[in-house]
């Protein structure tokens, strides 16, 4: 799961297709079902497997925001443009 790829979609045993909202920390990245875009998990995957840890709405929408402001302080505008369009389809 790299960042330079924004599509991202892996199967969830229960929830189906998911898609990958932004990366969080080394090796756990946000993702979202694909359609209703209701259910937030944070997916880690280690030498363990993939881990999917089921997250409220406002937990995800208060990551998604930290992780913009770190996105920002980089400087890396076409991310941030990126991830900005995707907070707003999500949470707005």
């Amino acid at each position: 799961m790299t960042p330079e790829n924004p599509e991202i979609y892996i199967n969830h045993p229960t929830w189906g297709l998911l898609y990958r909202i932004c990366v969080v920390d080394d090796n756990q990245d946000m993702f979202t079902t694909l359609y209703a875009q209701r259910l937030f998990f944070l997916v880690t995957n280690d030498v363990k497997g993939i881990k999917f840890q089921p997250i409220g709405r406002t937990e995800a929408r208060m990551m998604l925001e930290n992780r913009l402001r770190t996105i920002r302080r980089n400087g890396s505008s076409q991310e941030y443009d990126q991830l900005q369009s995707v907070f707003q389809r999500t949470f707005q």
